[in-house]
């Protein structure tokens, strides 16, 4: 599993976690958002392009992000796609915990971006993809308060 950093280049997931870290252990008095959204992008007929970012928000002073992009087969279904999405993000969650827990955060406050609002085609399948992610014991944002996915994930989609 290799991510990708602005600044840092390839990354794998043990080099992400330690940025985490000492991002984090650098100002340990301040406030954190663990962040995880993904965003996709079809090419009509081609394939989809999968993005899944994880953000580290230090409250009111910016943040750092890392992402993965993978190419799949192309799914006409809107539903599906969404679908994928979560599932990808809720993946890296995982990972994420897991990988917390080792170190001694038994309580991760891991938020789950989705790419669905009550505006737009997604707004049908809100209910369905919010219950997954608080199934599997995150929490989840919708848009407009879903910026990891719709604004930093779709950053690099295309």
């Amino acid at each position: 599993m290799h991510f990708y950093s602005p600044s840092r280049g390839k990354l794998s997931f043990k080099e992400v976690f330690h940025d985490l870290m000492n991002y984090i252990s650098s100002q340990p008095e301040e406030s954190y958002k663990l962040i995880i959204g993904t965003d996709s992008h079809a090419y009509f007929g081609e394939s989809v392009v999968f993005v899944t970012a994880i953000v580290i928000h230090r409250v009111g002073k910016g943040g750092r992000y890392f992402f993965q992009k993978q190419r799949q087969p192309f799914m006409a279904s809107l539903r599906q796609r969404i679908y994928y999405e979560t599932f990808l993000s809720l993946e890296v969650a995982s990972h994420l915990t897991k990988k917390l827990a080792r170190n001694g955060h038994d309580e991760p406050n891991i938020e789950i971006h989705l790419d669905v609002g009550e505006k737009g085609e997604t707004r049908g399948i809100i209910k369905e993809v919010v219950g997954m992610v608080i199934g599997s014991g995150y929490s989840a944002r919708i848009k407009p308060e879903s910026y990891g996915a719709s604004n930093v994930a779709d950053r690099f989609t295309r």
